[in-house]
């Protein structure tokens, strides 16, 4: 089982007079080509989530901090400091995204409640996707190959499924920056079954710079999660999660103006909303990489 597994390389030890080999462990805590042990990868994001605490109070709830360490552990766990950090990023983009104009967006009564800051509702709704995703690249990561080994789990190979981790992470940002800057700058808000014209904020409702700022959000995570080695596939590879974010964002629109908040679906809150979204967003990049990634 490759779970709890790592890499090491062969290397100059380095132990400072603490018994401990800094460059075994930095190299372990550091790999791209294995998964990094559960206990050395709470112990760093414990460290990393104490040293960031200021900054993290300002984006989590109390609860919300404590589920986002238990959500790092198993990332810096199954992908590393590569997923860890598309991560992080989505997480200071989302955030950032929601301040713009938040002052006014709260006087409408539009803003993201308790200030902006995540519970832990968020993080799985917006998460849950992600990990799962990462979960099972560890299943197939080509580190642990052998030659009996298969190299597709559930139907999709290594480079699948991190795709679909980035495109899930990449739905739910361009969600946020098609939400949150439609709310601030949006001229002419329509509800996406009808297009008739509705106030700013209604379920289901779109506007062109709302739409547009999906597009730019749902680039980013691809385009860093390509530079540091993460997303493979250069600029197809950037492509297809980008236009899966844009076409699931579009998708949680229509979720909103035909199921959310309706007589049978009360059970069916932003939070489910989301998870549907990053599914949806995820699933469309597994099936376009099938086709267009070799």
């Amino acid at each position: 089982n490759p779970i709890g597994s790592a890499q090491f390389y062969p290397n100059t030890s380095l132990s400072m007079g603490t018994g401990i080999d800094v460059t075994s462990l930095s190299n372990t805590l550091l790999t791209t080509t294995g998964t990094v042990p559960l206990l050395p990868a709470f112990a760093l994001n414990s460290f990393l989530f104490v040293l960031l605490k200021s900054k993290l109070s300002k984006m989590l709830t109390p609860e919300g901090y404590f589920h986002s360490l238990a959500l790092g552990t198993m990332l810096w766990h199954t992908l590393g400091w590569q997923g860890w950090t598309t991560c992080v990023l989505y997480l200071f983009c989302g955030s950032l995204v929601t301040k713009v104009k938040f002052q006014e967006k709260e006087a409408m009564g539009i803003a993201e409640g308790r200030g902006g800051r995540r519970g832990p509702e968020n993080v799985w709704g917006s998460a849950a996707t992600g990990l799962l995703c990462a979960a099972a690249s560890v299943q197939v990561n080509p580190a642990f190959a052998t030659s009996s080994s298969s190299n597709l789990f559930l139907g999709a190979s290594y480079d699948l499924l991190v795709l679909g981790y980035v495109s899930s992470l990449a739905t739910k940002l361009a969600d946020t920056f098609a939400s949150e800057i439609g709310k601030a700058y949006g001229k002419t808000t329509f509800l996406i079954t009808t297009f008739e014209r509705v106030e700013p904020g209604t379920e289901g409702a779109v506007s062109l710079e709302g739409t547009l700022a999906a597009a730019v959000g749902g680039s980013i995570l691809p385009i860093y999660a390509h530079a540091i080695g993460l997303l493979q596939g250069g600029w197809m590879g950037i492509g297809i999660a980008t236009l899966a974010a844009f076409l699931a964002t579009n998708a949680e629109s229509l979720i909103g103006a035909t199921l959310q908040g309706k007589k049978g679906f009360e059970w069916m809150t932003n939070e489910v909303v989301n998870f549907f979204n990053t599914v949806i967003g995820a699933g469309v990049a597994i099936t376009l990489g099938r086709f267009l990634l070799v």
